[in-house]
């Protein structure tokens, strides 16, 4: 039998990691190919706000007219809130929509809205994301001290979310990790969407569960470099200061006519974006920090480099 430090017994020992994530993926819950609910409520709100906007009506107006609260209607229109198909008939009705096929297409989306997405089961707090991520046509993401969660391996993640306060119980960390996994299958589907990735060095420095998991995240980041739909790019250390320093997020490009959103993850909670001139700073920022980083090309070197360093610690820990 290999010893896991030894040259030889290192691949052996990354070939079993490597069987062991995707064993795990295949027992996470598998992905049904259904719309996303999200989207969907997304979708219907955004098409509710430009019928009112073109009545020329004030959120006050219609729900004074609707007989509802202005939350109750603001929430319809964010997606965020349950639409009946009582409601379909009485927001067509102010809104002077006869057509019947229009109508009808507007109860299916709200119908379509209450179905439930496979990331609910989860108790998630990033729900609202994974399943505006489920239908996502383009997502750039930008991180600057962790390795983005859809190219994470299952001992990456777990050691976040050990680190993560408030602390979660094993049960509760088996059961993001699992969420996390069934996520990643996004990238491999049948139309997946382009994935770009830009990282900060300091990201593939931290050391994150040990020398051993950081070599195989490290490894599980070059193999996805493979994937035609992923471009992973490095801000190296000597670039000096860049736009996005202290901050991390993602770009969710959506199919028309659902708006797309930017996502902005902190300490103190997390920022959905969607107002035109928000999409067209963060997208320009996401250009920047493009054009600052590694070319993909010189990102897997890189990124093959610190993974030696990993290597060469893990034996001499050995």
């Amino acid at each position: 039998m290999y010893h896991r430090h030894s040259p030889k017994g290192w691949d052996v020992w990354v070939r079993v990691m490597s069987y062991s994530v995707e064993h795990l993926r295949r027992d996470a819950t598998f992905v049904p190919e259904v719309r996303s609910p999200t989207v969907r409520r997304r979708e219907l709100g955004a098409l509710l706000r430009a019928l009112r906007t073109a009545r020329g009506l004030t959120v006050e107006q219609a729900a004074e007219r609707l007989m509802v609260s202005m939350s109750k209607l603001s929430r319809m229109e964010t997606g965020h809130g349950a639409v009946t198909p009582r409601d379909i008939r009485d927001l067509c009705d102010l809104y002077d929509v006869t057509d019947e096929a229009e109508r009808q297409r507007m109860t299916g989306l709200a119908r379509e809205g209450k179905q439930q997405g496979w990331w609910q089961s989860y108790e998630l707090t990033y729900a609202t994301y994974v399943g505006l991520e489920a239908e996502a046509v383009a997502v750039s993401d930008f991180q600057s001290s962790v390795v983005p969660g859809l190219l994470q391996t299952a001992d990456y993640a777990r050691a976040g979310h050990e680190a993560a306060m408030p602390r979660l119980g094993p049960a509760q960390i088996d059961m993001q990790i699992e969420a996390k996994l069934t996520r990643q299958s996004l990238l491999r589907q049948a139309a997946p969407p382009s994935f770009a990735a830009v990282l900060d060095e300091a990201a593939l420095h931290r050391v994150a569960g040990g020398s051993q998991v950081m070599a195989a995240q490290l490894t599980h980041l070059i193999e996805a470099t493979g994937l035609p739909n992923v471009t992973i790019q490095v801000i190296p250390f000597t670039v000096g200061s860049h736009p996005g320093l202290e901050s991390n997020f993602n770009i969710l490009e959506l199919p028309p006519p659902t708006p797309s959103v930017v996502f902005v993850e902190g300490l103190v909670g997390s920022v959905y974006l969607e107002r035109a001139e928000d999409l067209k700073r963060y997208r320009k920022v996401f250009e920047r920090l493009q054009s600052m980083a590694l070319s993909p090309k010189d990102t897997i070197n890189t990124i093959a480099k610190i993974r030696a360093r990993f290597k060469e610690m893990n034996n001499r820990a050995g």
